[in-house]
């Protein structure tokens, strides 16, 4: 596959120098070694995070509840899918970043019961809308298995750095949308599977968090890359996103 289209800007230069000084400082003080109740919360935090952002009303004491195995009342689905996204990011670093077969695996985990064809990429046309007007119209359904098996080749293949390239198979994987439903969700999941396959502290930074709060911004900026089929501003936010993660660490 040719590379998708972006560029490194400035401002991302920047933001990659700031990043790896501070996972530097992150990794010195081993906090995330020492400690494993630093990480299971921020794991629980990332799941909160990632399913809120697509509008599970559950708060971050009832998803803990329910990894937890404690009784929450709340809507069936939304504990489905706080027990799915569990599953899928406790095999984190299992996956294989640059396998379409343990992306599927993963979708399956993701969206088992709540939605149509877990594990498979979609049968259908499919878009995002807000109200009645389509805001974006994923991949030909025919084309999407040879788009996302192209779009791994080349993050496997290419020398572009660990951190843009991980934002851009997820900015990649929000265009291609190459699922039913989850989409969101496992473009979040995937970039930090390959951002901890680069470097394992990625698996409990939870970036997700950072998207959650600025919602709005992470929309527009998904938005605007892909109107302009182009995701220097995709990589600029998500970052920031990351920068702003790690100083919360």
């Amino acid at each position: 596959m040719e590379q998708p289209p972006f560029t490194i800007s400035s401002k991302a230069i920047g933001l990659i120098a700031r990043i790896a000084e501070r996972l530097g400082s992150v990794e010195s003080s081993r906090l995330y070694t020492r400690y494993p109740v630093l990480r299971r919360v921020n794991r629980l935090r990332t799941i909160h995070s990632s399913v809120a952002i697509e509008a599970n009303s559950l708060t971050l004491g009832q998803v803990t509840a329910v990894i937890e195995g404690e009784r929450v009342i709340a809507p069936p689905e939304e504990i489905a899918e706080v027990k799915n996204a569990f599953n899928a990011y406790r095999l984190l670093g299992e996956y294989n970043p640059y396998s379409v077969d343990d992306l599927l695996k993963a979708h399956g985990l993701m969206v088992a019961g709540i939605a149509r064809e877990p594990g498979q990429f979609r049968s259908a046309g499919v878009g995002v809308y807000s109200g009645d007007r389509l805001i974006h119209a994923g991949a030909n359904y025919q084309l999407v298995p040879q788009l996302v098996c192209q779009l791994l080749e080349w993050a496997k293949s290419t020398d572009t750095h660990p951190l843009v390239k991980a934002t851009v198979v997820h900015f990649e994987l929000e265009f291609i949308h190459p699922f039913t439903d989850g989409n969101g969700r496992m473009g979040r999941l995937w970039q930090t599977v390959m951002l901890a396959s680069w470097n394992p502290l990625f698996a409990w930074v939870p970036v997700e968090t950072i998207v959650h709060h600025q919602q709005k911004a992470y929309y527009a900026a998904l938005a605007k890359a892909s109107n302009s089929a182009d995701s220097t501003v995709f990589i600029e936010f998500m970052l920031a996103a990351i920068e702003e993660a790690l100083e919360r660490m």
